[in-house]
């Protein structure tokens, strides 16, 4: 996995588009939640979604609005199988 920074993160959405990948996704965890959310979205999605993480968080992931959201993974896949691999535990 990739340094956890919207500069990596930028590359990611990035270069999911390069190579034709159907998905990208991030793993979110929260303050008061035991286990981490894993975000999909459709390719389709990519530009608006990653111009809110870039709105929404900080360079090392935070979220600027709400303290104890951090972004910590992402990846992009083919199919959900490759997304569970990358981001699940």
């Amino acid at each position: 996995m990739e340094e956890l920074t919207i500069k990596n993160l930028e590359a990611c959405f990035k270069n999911a588009k390069v190579l034709k990948q159907n998905f990208v996704a991030v793993r979110i965890e929260m303050e008061g939640f035991p286990k981490a959310e894993i975000i999909v979205n459709p390719i389709e999605n990519a530009d608006s979604k990653l111009a809110y993480y870039q709105k929404t968080y900080n360079e090392n992931l935070n979220h600027k609005y709400a303290k104890g959201i951090k972004i910590v993974g992402f990846t992009f896949g083919e199919d959900m199988k490759e997304i569970q691999e990358d981001l699940a535990y």
